[in-house]
């Protein structure tokens, strides 16, 4: 569920401003305002607003505060509301489409090629979603559907991305209706922290504590490699263990470093003020993309 409330705070900054490159700044106004109310849910489930600081070995930090199911759900509903208004504006709009249609494309097989993942690759038409080729967390338990491309342009990139929010809000709703019972995170306190007024009571709590954050926990010998579908792509990490508590080898896959490399060939034959849209849809970080 925060999973995909993230992925509307990414889409909203990615399509607002990829709208702003091309000359319109009515929709970045309305995707912000939003884009503050996601940032409040994060405070509320864990103080921290950019980034969600909620997920633990084993589940979460704590559970959700009183009132904020209703709050979200009542959020999705008016979420659907507002794409509605920036579809109204934006997705028919001449200027738009001229600025877009045919601009930037990447094939199926150059998406392939070049290792593109997440809607860079779904909007050249490859099905592939991680949620649903590879699902992890809940995933496997939510019926929603993996937004396809046809052209592999601009507009398209657009459009899936519009349409991913839309099955965000979906996924949010539906995580609420089947909200568990019961315990928010494992009591194993050897791969947990236990909780903190558990420590007040318990000496073995407060060993158990002092050793997960001075020591941690030691890993059995041997390689993995995991991955999920982040707002941008895949996102993997490849870790190498030696038995101790601290990785032997640790290798992150980010996704903007391969949708950066597919410029070159994507944006050829376009005019300069092209490419402002073109990098817009790719919509790359360039903090991840330094190496």
């Amino acid at each position: 569920m925060l999973c995909e409330l993230a992925r509307l705070t990414n889409h909203t900054l990615s399509v607002g401003s990829g709208i702003l490159d091309v000359g319109a700044i009515t929709p970045l106004f309305w995707f912000f305002e939003e884009r503050e109310k996601c940032f409040e849910f994060f405070e509320r489930v864990c103080g921290a607003r950019m980034h969600c600081n909620y997920f633990r070995p084993g589940g979460v930090a704590q559970d959700i505060p009183i009132g904020f199911a209703e709050d979200l759900y009542d959020f999705c509903q008016k979420y659907m509301e507002r794409l509605d208004e920036v579809e109204d504006v934006v997705t028919e709009n001449r200027i738009w489409k001229e600025r877009t249609i045919g601009v930037g494309v990447i094939s199926a097989e150059q998406a392939v090629s070049h290792a593109c993942s997440g809607v860079v690759l779904r909007a050249s038409g490859v099905k592939w979603d991680l949620r649903i080729n590879q699902p992890y967390d809940a995933y496997h338990l939510i019926d929603f559907d993996s937004c396809i491309g046809t052209y592999g342009d601009t507009y398209d990139r657009y459009l899936c991305r519009m349409e991913e929010m839309r099955q965000s809000c979906r996924i949010m709703v539906a995580c609420l209706n089947q909200m568990p019972e019961g315990e928010i995170k494992t009591d194993d306190n050897k791969v947990s922290a236990p909780r903190r007024a558990e420590m007040k009571t318990s000496m073995e709590a407060l060993i158990h504590h002092f050793k997960f954050y001075s020591h941690g926990y030691d890993v059995p010998p041997g390689a993995t490699y995991s991955a999920v579908e982040t707002p941008k792509g895949e996102l993997g990490v490849y870790l190498v263990s030696d038995g101790s508590s601290k990785p032997y080898r640790c290798r992150i896959r980010s996704p903007g470093f391969t949708h950066l490399a597919v410029l070159e060939s994507n944006a050829a034959g376009h005019f300069l003020a092209d490419i402002v849209a073109i990098v817009g849809s790719l919509d790359a970080v360039f903090g991840e993309v330094d190496r």
